[in-house]
């Protein structure tokens, strides 16, 4: 049974819910999006905010944190990039007609999908759009990136140059991966009865995973279009997807995260104890870190499903957790981040880790796939929870 945990520190400053948490590549700064409109800068090594990213004219929803530059994307159709350092905003992209729901960043290009059912390609530098991928029915929710040289060991004449692919989900219940230089749809890919929530993607085995509110994950050759498996034990949707060492773990509706050896499609371990939606998650050293519509987040032993902390504190959801040097970031739609000491927990599944392989090395070399285990979308969120 897990025991409660204080945060040691709770930064009040947003005045609205923060519905996205970045962590920078360096793992210096950390970056939150709120429905105050403004997103804020805060250094982990004080724990203080240090900027203040204000402009936009209506909230922000989603966000991503550079070294040296931060990107926000918001309701008032825009995307914006700023400057870590100063808080200047350096560039405005507009294009979008509609809420922008998602960005990412990738080489020199800032991808964005949007409720007007197009995705976009930008300069990062120019503050110029390259490229609108229009052909889903209703809004793009998620993006993925890769490079065909990453999957593709015959291109087609005509993409010899264009080798970056964007992939998107939709509420539409499809996913398209698309060339990026030309805006050409490559593959649509069929199967989901409901809206495509999140996406991740192994490009170096050619796999893309697929979570929908139809219940389902899916998994998918990025080359072939091909569908490979149906993982179809939740019984709500799929909210979140964390692929760590070709295990699965999936975030669902139905309160619990569950765990697939993506090899076989075998179900392995459930996650249990959640009172309400898992709306992120994170794995960190032997540990799946959850968090919740019902105000918690949670640390469970990955391999045996024990749940060993509650971490206690937010008034509603925690839309987003973040992982850095033994800290555990918690950012909530009640407007505050909280950060969480976590060293004990990690201490404790790391001795765990070391002890259960040295016994496996001592022991017989034959082995079950359990043992081979030791190696926002918030408003879909409540209305599937009756709220």
């Amino acid at each position: 049974m897990g025991n409660s945990g204080s945060a040691v520190k709770v930064c009040t400053d947003h005045q609205g819910g923060i519905n996205w948490l970045s962590l920078s590549p360096d793992g210096q700064r950390l970056l939150t999006g709120s429905e105050d409109g403004t997103a804020r800068l805060w250094s982990t090594a004080d724990s203080q905010c240090h900027g203040h990213l204000q402009g936009h004219e209506s909230y922000i929803t989603f966000c991503h944190l550079e070294n040296e530059a931060a990107f926000t994307c918001s309701a008032d159709h825009t995307i914006r990039k700023w400057d870590v350092l100063t808080g200047q905003c350096l560039a405005i992209y507009r294009g979008h007609t509609s809420i922008v729901n998602r960005i990412l960043v990738a080489k020199d290009y800032l991808f964005s999908g949007s409720y007007d059912r197009t995705a976009r390609c930008w300069s990062v530098d120019k503050e110029k759009q390259i490229q609108e991928f229009r052909g889903h029915r209703n809004c793009v929710l998620t993006l993925a990136h890769y490079s065909s040289r990453d999957v593709l060991e015959e291109e087609e004449e005509e993409e010899r140059v264009s080798r970056d692919l964007l992939v998107t989900g939709s509420t539409d219940c499809t996913v398209k991966v698309w060339w990026v230089a030309s805006g050409r749809c490559y593959q649509t890919l069929l199967g989901h009865t409901g809206a495509v929530l999140c996406l991740i993607l192994d490009a170096p085995n050619r796999e893309l995973f697929s979570g929908s509110m139809d219940y389902t994950i899916r998994t998918w050759n990025i080359v072939t279009g091909e569908q490979l498996k149906v993982f179809k034990e939740h019984q709500g949707s799929v909210i979140c997807l964390e692929l760590v060492n070709r295990h699965l773990y999936s975030g669902s509706a139905d309160r619990t995260v569950k765990c697939w050896l993506v090899d076989t499609g075998e179900r392995i371990q459930t996650y249990k104890a959640h009172k309400h939606s898992v709306s992120t998650l994170k794995y960190h050293a032997g540990v799946l870190f959850t968090g919740s519509g019902d105000a918690c987040a949670r640390a469970f032993n990955s391999k045996s499903g024990v749940l060993q902390k509650i971490f206690r504190g937010h008034k509603f959801i925690i839309n987003c957790i973040q992982i850095h040097n033994e800290l555990l970031y918690t950012a909530s739609h009640d407007g505050t981040l909280r950060i969480w000491d976590i060293r004990g927990i990690c201490k404790r599944n790391k001795r765990r880790l070391k002890k259960e392989r040295s016994v496996q090395g001592r022991g017989s070399q034959k082995g079950s796939l359990s043992r081979l285990f030791n190696n926002k979308v918030g408003c879909m969120v409540q209305q599937e929870n009756g709220e």
